[in-house]
């Protein structure tokens, strides 16, 4: 049923959860799996410019960051002697929401899966949910695992 599914991960629990069913559904359909990092833009425009230490930290952090999301994910492939084609890709300067959506379209996956944290209230209200904007965004079905 599904060819190619696009797992967002970031390496927290809920991605982690995610990458379980991602990993379990790719092996179900024999689909090609790619896991998804997403660095945010840096968050302190002009500084980095006067002061490039700090955005090569922040680089080098969110690349570290992404390689442990990564091998989590391929760990969970190479489980029980699974076989899954796996692809890791991180996509840098963009939002989480629009890295998803993009690279769901550039690699012409036919499912996404999130994960989401399940946060309600005011603190989704202020943090948003990047969950609810790849459903709105994406022209592909999205899976939101909780």
């Amino acid at each position: 049923m599904f060819k190619h599914i696009l797992l967002a991960t970031d390496g927290s629990a809920a991605s982690e959860h995610a990458a379980k069913l991602a990993v379990g559904m790719a092996q179900t359909h024999g689909a090609r799996l790619t896991a998804l990092y997403v660095v945010d833009p840096y968050p302190y425009l002009g500084i980095g410019e006067s002061n490039p230490l700090g955005f090569q930290a922040y680089m080098a952090a969110a690349h570290e960051d992404a390689a442990q999301a990564h091998a989590k994910v391929a760990a969970l492939c190479a489980q029980d002697g699974a076989k899954i084609d796996l692809q890791a890709r991180m996509v840098e300067d963009m939002t989480a929401s629009a890295g998803i959506v993009h690279t769901a379209k550039d690699e012409d996956a036919d499912l996404i899966i999130v994960g989401s944290h399940g946060r309600t209230g005011l603190t989704r209200l202020m943090l948003g949910s990047v969950a609810a904007k790849v459903l709105a965004e994406a022209t592909v079905p999205v899976m939101v695992v909780r």
